[in-house]
């Protein structure tokens, strides 16, 4: 395959997908929706004031957005997995939508197809020319492309998850300590929230916020609960509950608590120690070991080869 072969198959292929773009943009091709039927029959509503409006859509977001959205369908339907991309995004906090979250994968995909096409350019220019190997090039970098965001996600939720674990047994001791003091629940939160910093303090944060905004505390601190994917901050949040529910002082649960977290934290760095520990041990008897053997036996070699010959 020459140069100006995959020139023209790439321009045909831009072709084709523009005439099925439009294809499919037409009336028969189009299914309508329920909202479509119905908008003619509804009342139109007040326009508001242009300085409160967002963007109008023109533009080359405007016009690519129908295109997302369909592919962003597509993906959704071929990678699955929609309750847990809705708990990673819940768990960080984030305010896309599983749809949006779909449209960026879109996007990372069409990223890693111009790579693809890149390095098929290159790859015919050094003398590879074979169409099945370049077909399988794109493949891979378009898959990699959409599965390289769902994986930096999960990235960034255990980056997340490993600061707020390393955070809990200080702010476990600090609400502790300040419901000892005489703060309720709710002070004693938007306390530490205010003095402390961090992952897990953001979280909290959320409680006193939607406390404020007229809900509940217990519906607040079992929301959270429901978010996070940390088993021991869920239990923290779940004892926190029970206590406020059920009127039990709440001191004492929290001190409980607090015990409770200090002592998963010295489990979990003696675990953290003895993974490091084998770690360690690991170019010790891969790398070092045997070229210890090797100085050992090759003088002997040596010998028994200088004798023999």
């Amino acid at each position: 395959m020459t140069g100006s072969t995959l020139i023209g198959a790439l321009v045909g292929g831009l072709a084709a997908a523009g005439l099925l773009l439009s294809a499919l943009a037409t009336p028969p091709a189009r299914r309508i929706t329920l909202a479509d039927r119905i908008a003619p029959a509804l009342r139109e509503r007040d326009r508001p004031s242009q300085l409160l409006s967002g963007p109008d859509g023109r533009g080359a977001g405007g016009v690519l957005a129908p295109l997302l959205h369909r592919l962003s369908r597509l993906a959704d339907r071929l990678l699955g997995g929609q309750a847990s991309v809705r708990r990673r995004l819940a768990a960080l906090g984030s305010p896309l939508t599983v749809e949006q979250f779909r449209t960026e994968q879109v996007l990372w995909g069409a990223a890693g197809c111009a790579i693809g096409i890149g390095l098929s350019l290159v790859a015919v220019v050094v003398g590879q020319s074979s169409p099945v190997v370049l077909l399988v090039l794109l493949g891979v970098c378009v898959l990699a492309g959409a599965l390289g965001r769902d994986w930096w996600l999960s990235q960034r939720v255990a980056q997340q998850e490993t600061e707020a674990i390393a955070e809990f047994p200080v702010i476990a001791e600090m609400l502790a300590l300040a419901v000892t003091a005489g703060e309720g629940p709710l002070g004693a939160i938007d306390r530490v929230t205010r003095l402390a910093h961090g992952e897990l303090v953001r979280q909290l944060g959320a409680i006193v916020a939607d406390t404020r905004s007229g809900v509940p505390l217990i519906v607040a601190v079992t929301a959270l609960r429901d978010r996070t994917r940390l088993e021991p901050l869920a239990r923290f949040l779940d004892g926190m509950a029970v206590a406020i529910d059920r009127g039990t002082p709440l001191a004492d649960v929290l001190r409980a608590q607090a015990a409770d977290v200090r002592a998963l934290s010295k489990r979990r760095l003696l675990e953290s120690g003895g993974r490091k520990e084998i770690a360690m041990m690991v170019p010790v008897v891969f790398l070092v070991l045997p070229i210890t053997i090797v100085f050992a036996m090759f003088p002997g070699l040596i010998a028994i080869t200088t004798v023999a010959g």
